[in-house]
């Protein structure tokens, strides 16, 4: 049986992309978190509950490797000591084989290693006192389009923000809720 496992990081993101492309990947069942990728697997309910369910044969589907977070090879290895399966729609890759065993690893540790350069790279920054990470920007046609679809009223400001491409707090962060610029404080 396959079974799929969808998490996202926080609750203004949802798993809708996730829950489409597992039901397309024939997963019977689908469990779902909310939390950060830094929280270990063992303190997610929904991937416990899964891991809990899993049997000898079944397969373990995730949308995309992340979405398993920081202990993935520890994780994966675990489930091959239960003989389970694991697959990535998105890296289409899946344990059932010598090879994709070997691409999972592969790909695992290519995604560890990035994940630690890009935190050192963040303490780096946070050491100079600058912000670190991705810096969101609504601006031009989106900014007026975000704006003309509050005035509007007729979306929610979650589709509002994915039609923009950005985040609900940073759509907030340009415009009111009743769509008129937001004064942008001086830096």
């Amino acid at each position: 049986m396959k079974v799929g496992y969808a998490r996202v990081s926080t609750h203004e993101q949802n798993h809708d992309l996730q829950i489409d492309a597992l039901q397309a990947a024939e997963c019977e069942r689908i469990h779902t978190d909310t939390c950060s990728g830094s929280v270990v697997c063992a303190e997610r309910p929904e991937l416990q509950r899964l891991c809990e369910q899993l049997r000898e044969d079944d397969i373990m589907v995730v949308w995309k490797l992340d979405r398993l977070g920081r202990d993935l090879l520890a994780f994966v290895d675990q489930l091959k000591e239960r003989d389970v399966q694991f697959a990535s729609v998105t890296e289409r890759m899946d344990t059932s084989n010598s090879m994709g065993w070997l691409v999972f690893q592969i790909s695992g540790a290519l995604a560890e290693f990035k994940r630690d350069h890009t935190m050192v790279g963040l303490a780096a920054v946070r050491a100079r006192r600058r912000k670190g990470g991705r810096s969101a920007k609504l601006t031009g046609m989106a900014l007026e389009r975000a704006a003309q679809l509050m005035r509007e009223g007729r979306l929610t400001i979650d589709g509002i923000s994915r039609i923009a491409g950005v985040s609900r707090p940073t759509l907030y962060r340009h415009l009111n809720p009743d769509g008129s610029p937001r004064q942008q404080a001086a830096a």
